[in-house]
């Protein structure tokens, strides 16, 4: 198998590494195999790959979410840069409703991150140029795109940079809090993994 599945502290994020082939033109390897993933138990069919260039570092991404019935999972990669991911979890009745759990990706280390539906989702820049890439597997549908302040108070996100000197866009910086939001997502008992180690839960 090309992938090594770690799983976070969150019951279904997943930290996904790929095994790369290095030789002396360079590398090669996979970013995705439906075969692969789905003996892992990730049965997704991916619909849709977006791209974002964020020009200067400390550029904020998120938190954003799509309701259902267009709920979206995602496959996060960083292409070029790096960022530090965070995803939210909005599940009602999980024992980690309403916390985060973060990660740093680079375009260095062959890591991605899954998000399943049920998260919010978004990343600091903590390098210039930065690109990221990911895969969803429901279409954007814009009656559908929901999102909450990326420095609310009740999840206190615990960014890794000096968040005055935040890039926003006027969306972003306008998000609702997490006390305003009724989550239309739940969690199955069924989602229950053993932790690892490799990504804190802030308490």
């Amino acid at each position: 198998m090309n992938f090594a599945i770690e799983r976070l502290k969150i019951e279904g994020l997943l930290l996904v590494r790929s095994k790369r082939f290095d030789d002396l033109r360079g590398h090669f390897l996979e970013t995705w195999s439906r075969d692969a993933f789905r003996r892992v138990g990730i049965d997704v069919n991916f619909v849709q790959d977006n791209q974002s260039l964020s020009a200067r570092e400390g550029t904020v991404r998120g938190l954003h979410f799509q309701l259902p019935p267009f709920a979206q999972a995602k496959l996060v990669r960083v292409l070029q840069g790096s960022v530090f991911d965070v995803a939210v979890d909005l599940r009602c009745g999980s024992p980690h409703y309403g916390r985060w759990c973060g990660t740093m990706l680079t375009g260095t280390e062959p890591e991605q991150l899954y998000v399943p539906k049920g998260f919010a989702h978004g990343f600091v820049t903590l390098e210039p140029d930065t690109v990221v890439a990911y895969k969803v597997d429901a279409s954007y549908a814009p009656h559908c795109d929901a999102g909450i302040h990326w420095q609310d108070s009740d999840i206190g996100i615990e960014w890794p940079f000096d968040t005055t000197g935040a890039v926003l866009s006027a969306k972003d910086s306008s998000l609702p809090p997490f006390s305003a939001f009724s989550s239309p997502f739940r969690w199955e008992e069924d989602d229950i993994v053993e932790p690892s180690p490799r990504a804190a839960v802030p308490a």
